[in-house]
């Protein structure tokens, strides 16, 4: 595949170079000790619900209620990380999430806690995390150079299951031997640590010289340019896809190793441990299969390899095989979800990324909350093990249903603003919230040419719906061949100021293909029409 324009290819760099960067180091240190904490905190979670409720249902609501607000909260969280200082959001949510852990901690240790208040702590604690988790990962690229993106987000996922190989099996050991709430208390304990570092952390935050964006229109923005993305579009579907049928694994393990297995929570560690050990050794060798088979290789293969390790926790009995098995579907886990996840940041400009992301989390996290409630009520009907054979087949099922939507791979598009457009003429200042703005240019096209002006008029209202604009069309004049115009909306006059700031060099290559076309004796003709009244 060749570069597109104003686009090059991934850097050959190693698994590891992000770690020479003292911040994420730090980052990363701090992230992976408040990981083991929270795996902890999760095998103590799904092992108190078999205890106060073991049916399939409502040991798979534990991990829906851990993954609703994140898919409730997914777009507020974004738009918020890309109006706020992400740091101080960052350290707010740890702070929450100190909170939750321990009143669960509290509530358990006094004997009080139940099904449904277990359910409300898991949903206050996962509130905090979905307000986290657009920021989080929207200041990866912050830490490291664009180059070595996709290698910080998977040395993030390897972080993540470092702790999934120790978390989950020091988390068995401490609910056999003490019960479930020292694991609470000590997943309150472990956020401190990313307080402290994010504390520290002197983030440079990007200079702004248009007034801040408004939430509600954040939001909106936000929307707009992941509907108006091709290359996240393809993300969505394709994440969906994996995601939906994965999570009967994470929603049904409790129930095979407590009612299937006939083992304790000390083996439950042991299986997670194993998925986490798989995800660490799979971050090693992924930038090389990346770049061997193409990222969108490395997902279809991530789905084929889960799906296998579905149908062995389905079928297998033996505790080794069954270890390998999650072992392998580790390696896939991860390799699948950070090749998306890095695609998403090669593809968004900056100031859209935490947004871009949110929506994605969207798409995951509604995914893993309705597959988990979703699996859980068929393994109830028809029994774990069916209910699994039928998430690995669906999830075969899928990857064929979504083979049209390729995942963009080895091409960093350059989304450095290009600052290429003049600044509006203006013969008096409009009032900053005023509008809506119409914006029209009019081009002079050989007749002969049109139907290829016209296609390529189709990249730039992408850009232009994309950044902002509503109600693009393209107009051809009856009385005059060669005359078209294009026009489009901003809802005010500083959305449209805003679009000024967010085209990026990639888009001024787009622009002046479309601009070729133009054979005018002068550049085509901008303007800027701001509405004055408002129609009864």
């Amino acid at each position: 595949m060749s570069a597109a324009a104003g686009a090059q290819p991934v850097a050959h760099v190693s698994a590891w170079s992000p770690l020479r960067h003292p911040v994420f180091r730090a980052i990363w240190i701090a992230a992976v000790a408040s990981n083991i904490g929270t795996l902890m905190h999760g095998v103590g979670a799904a092992w108190l619900m078999t205890s106060l409720d073991a049916s399939p249902l409502a040991v798979s609501l534990v991990q829906a209620a851990a993954n609703a607000p994140l898919f409730i909260l997914a777009l507020p969280a974004g738009a918020l990380a890309d109006v706020v200082d992400r740091r101080r959001l960052l350290i707010a949510t740890e702070i929450w999430m100190v909170a939750a852990a321990a009143g669960l901690g509290l509530a358990t240790l006094a004997g009080v806690i139940g099904p449904w208040g277990l359910l409300a702590f898991t949903f206050a604690l996962a509130v905090g995390a979905a307000l986290n988790a657009p920021a989080w990962q929207a200041v990866m690229p912050e830490l490291v150079p664009p180059s070595e993106v996709p290698e910080a987000l998977a040395l993030g996922g390897a972080g993540f299951n470092v702790a999934r190989a120790v978390g989950p099996t020091l988390g068995g050991l401490v609910v056999a031997t003490w019960g479930s709430a020292p694991t609470f208390f000590l997943n309150s304990i472990s956020f401190l640590g990313v307080i402290v570092v994010l504390h520290r952390w002197r983030r440079t935050p990007e200079p702004e010289l248009l007034p801040a964006e408004r939430f509600v229109g954040a939001l909106r923005a936000g929307v707009r340019y992941a509907r108006s993305s091709p290359e996240l579009r393809a993300i969505f579907v394709r994440g969906t896809a994996f995601t939906l049928f994965a999570s009967a694994l994470w929603a049904l393990l409790p129930v095979v190793v407590h009612q299937e297995l006939r083992r304790g929570p000390d083996a439950y560690g042991v299986l997670l441990g194993a998925l986490g050990l798989g995800a660490v050794l799979g971050a090693a060798a992924l930038p090389r299969l990346r770049r061997r088979l193409g990222w969108d290789t490395v997902v279809s293969m991530a789905s084929v390899v889960f799906a296998l390790a579905m149908l062995a926790l389905a079928t297998v009995s033996r505790f080794p095989l069954l270890c390998v098995a999650l072992l392998l579907g580790g390696a896939a886990w991860l390799g699948g979800l950070t090749t998306l996840n890095a695609a998403i940041q090669l593809s968004v400009a900056s100031w859209v990324r935490a947004r871009a992301l949110s929506v994605y989390l969207l798409f995951f996290f509604g995914s893993l909350s309705l597959g988990s409630v979703l699996w859980g009520w068929l393994g109830g009907r028809l029994g774990v093990p069916a209910a699994l054979v039928l998430a690995a087949a669906g999830m075969i099922t899928g990857l064929f249903m979504a083979r049209r939507f390729r995942i963009p791979s080895g091409v960093v598009a350059d989304l450095s603003p290009s600052l290429h457009w003049p600044a509006p003429a203006v013969a008096f200042e409009p009032e900053s919230q005023g509008g809506p703005v119409l914006v029209t240019v009019e081009y002079r096209i050989d007749p002969a040419r049109a139907a290829e002006f016209a296609a390529a008029m189709q990249e730039v209202r992408r850009i232009r719906r994309r950044d902002g604009g509503m109600r693009w069309n393209l107009y051809a004049d009856t009385a005059d061949p060669g005359r078209y115009v294009e026009s489009y909306l901003s809802e005010s006059w500083v959305d449209h100021l805003r679009q000024h700031e967010r085209v990026t060099a990639a888009d001024q290559a787009i622009e002046e293909r479309a601009r070729a076309f133009h054979i005018g004796p002068t550049p085509p003709v901008v303007s800027h029409l701001i509405q004055e009244g408002r129609l009864d």
